[in-house]
């Protein structure tokens, strides 16, 4: 396990259930207190705990495969490390924050011939898979449009992409890839044609100190005036949430102890405790990509800070029905009929609805049976439906509509660089 923070524990924790096929052998992680509870868990030894990815892989090879959970920008050199070492490699999404770095991931595993697996977890959903099965079986007739809702929500918002790790691009990367780029590879896989072009609109239009509310302060603790009514507090999100709140996500990300003195302590001198209108955010917090596919297909995707709830919502719209989708049920009515086939979707524990746990398990037993194809993600894919985002981020920055085919010509002149990720190893591990 490269990486001990939120995900990497996620997946530490779903192989340990899937002991018949695997077990978690070693860990580099560079926060002492992320690192030493990860080894205790999983009950390592002491020779197999690492600070960094470099000190693992400086090692002869130990282990068959390697589960990459550190932060975007920390990707690209421990991926390719891994694989010219001859390791299977499991991928938290996004595969790297720049395209030519999602390249070089790619051309070290078609070098290697091991297997990839992307955590682009929708395709694993129960839900979602079942959606492509009606497409794919012509229940709703050829794919005319479809259009897909990401509902982040306000608090999730605020903790990840405002006061947490994905805030800043400077730190991470851009919204759309570190949020939202496995929607977009649903959403392509779905179609199942290639992406022509896109056009993309977006901004951080909320959270910004112009914004703050009268009588707010820097921090939540430092005796704001609107705390107690805020959406948004600090206080009350991550301290007075009640024990059992305190040591799960989010609340648990603030501290690695998860007494109610500690997390006070934590808001008060950490990131997490900052006003939400006096970050050090630039991502946006709204973002809408206008997609064309081949066939005259064409596909709209939203993604907004700006809902209670989270969650999903698709709707698919063939030459003979349409159908919606909202996590919990499908919906498929063909034209001409006068009722509607209502799919139930059992709610599963896990993340993402299992995507994760599927997205994992394929990956083992595309190890264990030597057959790649188990992986819907493989590292090819995965870059086909990253260049959509990239190329949606270009067009939102430039405020044009992007060429596939040109985005990816732009990105040739770009010289490949593996060893650039090597610098980051001193970050903190994704899971905020």
């Amino acid at each position: 396990m490269l990486g001990a923070g939120g995900r990497g524990t996620l997946f530490g924790g779903i192989i340990r259930d899937f002991k018949d096929w695997a077990r978690v052998a070693a860990v580099a992680e560079p926060r002492d207190a992320y690192r030493c509870f990860f080894a205790r868990t999983h009950h390592l030894e002491k020779a197999n705990i690492f600070k960094g990815w470099q000190d693992f892989c400086a090692r002869p090879k130990m282990c068959d495969a390697v589960v990459l959970a550190t932060m975007d920008r920390d990707h690209v050199g421990p991926a390719i490390a891994c694989l010219e070492k001859g390791y299977h490699l499991f991928l938290e999404k996004p595969m790297a924050t720049t395209l030519s770095d999602c390249q070089a991931i790619e051309a070290a595993q078609r070098a290697s011939g091991k297997v990839v697996a992307v955590c682009h977890s929708l395709r694993y959903h129960r839900g979602f898979h079942t959606v492509k099965d009606l497409v794919d079986r012509g229940r709703i007739g050829r794919v005319i449009t479809m259009n897909q809702i990401e509902q982040v929500s306000y608090w999730h918002q605020a903790h990840s992409f405002v006061r947490g790790n994905w805030g800043n691009e400077g730190r991470s990367t851009f919204m759309l890839l570190a949020k939202s780029c496995h929607d977009i590879d649903y959403m392509a896989y779905l179609i199942g044609a290639p992406c022509r072009r896109v056009a993309s609109y977006g901004a951080r239009s909320h959270f910004r100190a112009e914004h703050a509310p009268a009588g707010s302060t820097a921090r939540c603790a430092d005796g704001c005036a609107v705390e107690r009514a805020c959406p948004y507090s600090a206080i009350r999100q991550y301290v007075e949430c009640g024990a059992r709140a305190r040591r799960q996500w989010p609340a648990n990300v603030v501290s690695s102890v998860h007494t109610r003195e500690a997390h006070l302590e934590a808001i008060r001198t950490g990131p997490y405790g900052r006003c939400v209108w006096r970050c050090d955010n630039d991502v946006v917090d709204h973002q809408v990509v206008a997609m064309e596919f081949a066939g005259d297909v064409t596909a709209t995707f939203t993604m907004t800070a700006f809902t209670n709830g989270g969650g999903r919502k698709l709707r698919v719209h063939g030459a003979e029905g349409e159908l919606a989708f909202d996590e919990k049920k499908i919906v498929l009515r063909r034209f001409g009929e006068k009722t509607a086939e209502t799919i139930a979707i059992p709610r599963e524990t896990g993340g993402h609805g299992g995507g994760d746990n599927r997205a994992i398990r394929s990956w083992l037993e595309a190890i264990h049976q030597g057959d790649p194809s188990r992986v819907l993600t493989s590292a090819q894919e995965s870059l086909r439906t990253h260049r959509i985002v990239f190329a949606a981020e270009q067009s939102r920055r430039e405020k044009r509509a992007v060429e596939i085919e040109e985005e990816a010509a732009e990105s040739e002149r770009v010289p490949l660089d593996a060893s650039r990720g090597s610098e980051a190893s001193s970050l903190s591990t994704r899971g905020g």
